[in-house]
């Protein structure tokens, strides 16, 4: 068994290009496969590998001018979770639709440790708000208990969000979260740039670092993450619902019918009695072969 990391970094990079050429190399010598993306703002990514391939890259990293000191992340997995290598130059390392010259990590919010972060859930002060920046697909599967969690289907969609609920955080204290950090950056400093609130937070290390310090604290349900895996279990509690049927669940699968392929939430029954299709239209497309079909279990990344 090797290893997922996941890592970013806002740092200037000059010459992107270069780096591009230079990451390509290093993960094709080591024989890593995930995905990174590199802009001028910095770098953002996963990769899966061997341990040792995992280790030598941290280590190269690590004795890198531009993104030494990174805090990786890792799981267990392998190549499997990634089919191939994608390294590719973007405006931004996520992105939020503003441009980086506008917002950048220069306004991020104050960044508390997972000890730091459960001591104020445990506190819960009456002018707290907890923030989810993620997608809806996201936190429906698990989530921060109380959360806010605005029903985007994009992180470009959450300036727009923010904009439209600038009165909910007047004079008040907003804990943000993500997966790991990376969207929290800018998405923080998006909303310290309105001048609103009276503090913003979010946890070092995102939703990841909470976790593995706290598996049964203020986080429930399962952590979506972007590989094959598709999410983690952190614990027992189930936050989804079966679009079928409406029971309690939170498995992602894909709409069988290629063109429709819809991520969604459903139970072992309904998919079975559905031939893995998210609705009769496309059941029916797909069993008259008017559609192609896709492989069952798998979703976009």
């Amino acid at each position: 068994m090797g290893k997922i990391t996941i890592f970013y970094k806002y740092a200037k990079v000059k010459y992107p290009k270069q780096v591009v050429k230079e990451q390509k190399a290093l993960c094709s010598k080591l024989n890593l496969t995930g995905r990174i993306l590199i802009a001028h703002e910095g770098i953002n990514g996963t990769l899966a590998g061997s341990d040792e391939s995992i280790h030598e890259y941290v280590s190269a990293m690590n004795h890198n001018e531009i993104f030494d000191n990174m805090d990786f992340k890792f799981a267990e997995g392998d190549n499997s979770n990634f089919p191939k290598l994608y390294v590719a130059i973007r405006d931004e390392i996520v992105n939020l639709g503003v441009s980086p010259e506008k917002v950048t990590t220069k306004d991020t919010g104050e960044h508390l440790s997972p000890e730091e972060i459960h001591k104020l859930l445990l506190e819960n002060p009456e002018d707290l708000i907890i923030l989810d920046t993620r997608n809806n697909y996201e936190w429906a599967i698990g989530a921060f208990k109380n959360a806010i969690k605005p029903d985007i289907n994009t992180f470009r969609e959450f300036p727009e969000f923010i904009d439209k609920n600038l009165e909910k955080f007047k004079d008040k204290q907003v804990l943000m979260y993500c997966t790991a950090g990376v969207r929290c950056e800018r998405a923080t400093a998006y909303l310290n740039q309105k001048n609103t609130s009276k503090k913003v937070y979010q946890i070092k290390g995102g939703i990841q670092r909470y976790i593995e310090k706290y598996p049964d604290g203020f986080f429930r349900g399962k952590n979506y993450v972007f590989d094959s895996r598709i999410a983690v279990k952190i614990n027992d509690d189930i936050l989804g619902k079966c679009l079928i049927c409406e029971k309690a669940c939170d498995d992602y699968t894909n709409c069988l019918n290629s063109l429709c392929n819809k991520h969604y939430i459903t139970c072992k029954s309904c998919i079975k009695n559905t031939q893995n299709c998210c609705s009769e239209k496309c059941q029916n497309l797909v069993a008259s072969k008017q559609v192609k079909p896709r492989p069952p279990l798998q979703k976009k990344i």
